[in-house]
């Protein structure tokens, strides 16, 4: 069943990804497109309607991304975003001039006039600009619909043509009405009928995947993290025991880490798991590395390395399923309009594709993570996978701060185990996004009974976030913190002092290496 579809043009706005996942809560498929996309092309994608995004460039800059005027002949919806909306008037005959200051922040709108995409938003509103041109002068095709004390025409319509504009984001939480707008341009307008659901995308690509399989056999590098583990149960749903996971253990893993994925896939879902034990191995290669890139390096062909002896043990393997997610796609440079050829890798599989000349299986390339969760519950995965923090390909050797060794793994992994076994006992895991403990390079005095101590140091980062390139420090409850601390340096020899970090992302990064 063809699924429909809008495609999102991408002006380079920093806010395009959030359009399309505002369009997919709304149970309808999104796809970011080149802003250049021949209008052959989307004619071809069968769409709905199409949404222009906003951008940081003005239209009439010699290199501003431009969009092909024969998209306005395609006779199907547009909505125009900020850049988006500049574009649609200037094409169909608009001015657009630079506004008498940079606008970014809030307004307030007012809707002057009836239409369906600001239908049951009568009155005034609050909504998010940020734009340095505006539509200085419409046309007589063109239908003003809302205006700001400053912006005379923050929305409009073309009266004769199905185009819409808005000169303000109806994506941001900072337009607390904007779903509206969205439901109103897809119901009202585009008559979408939103049949995008988690259920129909795990029947799609079962048959996806079974159309692309045959009786073939599939290998996946299952790391104990939400893509991956959603990528094995969907792929063992569809194929059953033509998949085999192979699960390898670096030695840098968290406490009871290799026990829960092997409980998880191998007794619960009684999936072929292969775990290739390389701890000493990846210890061995690492003795003495301080520098993290240099880390990084090292874990990822020795994962390589590991990863394949186990491969090769296993007869007739075709094909190699990873968790690539639709960001990755996006961000590859390469993801727009099916023309993905350089695909981020994902983190556990590295350029084994390449190394091993298997056939790529990515069944959760069109999702974003939100949807991937969802995918997971809907699939009986334990919500203590599911819903688990993110945690880096290189493990815990990029929470030691300097050189990784047997000793300093163990001090980390105790440390890191009472703080989220403190948070969830709070019942604040799932209201945070990432938290996990640091193992410093220092060591401070300190007094251990009635004997001076000198011992190692932790920190404790814990952060808020929608997407993970901003995130705010979170807020934790100074009792919880003093239990984590208490239990810390009295549970775990060798540790003698906690501190916490407070530093946002920018300019400091979540992880610490």
């Amino acid at each position: 069943m063809q699924k429909e579809v809008i495609p999102i043009l991408d002006f380079g706005s920093q806010y395009a990804q959030l359009i399309a996942r505002r369009v997919r809560e709304n149970g309808v498929y999104s796809e970011l497109v080149r802003p250049d996309i021949p209008a052959d092309k989307l004619r071809a994608m069968n769409p709905k309607g199409i949404i222009l995004s906003g951008g940081p460039s003005s239209v009439y800059e010699p290199n501003s991304p431009k969009c092909d005027p024969a998209i306005f002949d395609i006779n199907v919806p547009i909505l125009g975003i900020c850049y988006g909306m500049q574009i649609g008037a200037l094409v169909l005959g608009g001015q657009v001039n630079p506004a008498k200051a940079r606008e970014y922040g809030r307004a307030r709108l007012s809707v002057i006039s009836d239409d369906p995409l600001l239908h049951g938003l009568e009155g005034d509103m609050t909504v998010w600009m940020s734009h340095g041109d505006q539509v200085q002068q419409l046309p007589e095709q063109f239908k003003p619909l809302a205006t700001t004390p400053t912006c005379p025409f923050a929305a409009a319509r073309h009266r004769e043509r199905p185009f819409w504009g808005v000169q303000f984001h109806p994506e941001v939480t900072h337009t607390p009405r904007g779903q509206q707008i969205f439901q109103n341009f897809l119901y009202e307008i585009c008559k979408c009928s939103g049949d995008w659901t988690m259920g129909n995308f795990i029947d799609q690509t079962i048959a996806r995947v079974r159309e692309q399989v045959g009786d073939g056999k599939v290998i996946c590098g299952l790391s104990g993290g939400v893509d991956s583990s959603v990528v094995a149960a969907l792929l063992h749903k569809a194929i059953g025991n033509q998949l085999t996971c192979i699960f390898v253990d670096n030695g840098l893993l968290r406490k009871n880490e290799r026990s829960l994925v092997e409980t998880t896939f191998r007794d619960h879902f009684h999936i072929d798991l292969r775990t290739n034990d390389a701890s000493e191995q990846f210890l061995h290669h690492l003795k003495g590395v301080t520098d993290p890139q240099q880390k990084r390096k090292i874990i990822g062909r020795e994962f390589i390395e590991a990863f394949k002896r186990e491969a090769q043990k296993i007869e007739g393997v075709e094909f190699l399923a990873q968790g690539t997610l639709y960001p990755d796609v996006i961000e590859s440079g390469h993801g727009y309009a099916g023309t993905a050829a350089n695909i981020k890798l994902h983190h556990n599989v590295g350029g084994l594709p390449a190394e091993l000349g298997f056939e790529l299986v990515e069944p959760l390339r069109d999702l974003f993570k939100d949807e991937v969760r969802k995918v997971g519950e809907m699939l009986n995965l334990p919500e203590s996978i599911v819903w688990r923090h993110p945690f880096p390909g290189p493990g815990l050797a990029v929470r030691i701060i300097g050189e990784v060794t047997k000793e300093r793994l163990d001090l980390l992994r105790e440390a890191d185990a009472i703080v989220l076994e403190e948070l969830t006992a709070a019942n604040l895991y799932r209201k945070t996004s990432q938290v996990f403990a640091v193992l410093l390079p220092i060591g401070t005095v300190g007094v251990m009974g009635d004997a001076r101590s000198y011992d190692s140091v932790v920190a404790i980062r814990s952060v808020e976030t929608t997407d993970f390139m901003t995130a705010e420090w979170s807020r934790l409850p100074y009792e919880v913190l003093a239990t984590m601390s208490s239990r810390i340096v009295n549970e775990v020899k060798g540790i003698s002092r906690v501190v916490y970090d407070i530093s946002t992302k920018p300019p400091a990064t979540i992880e610490w290496e």
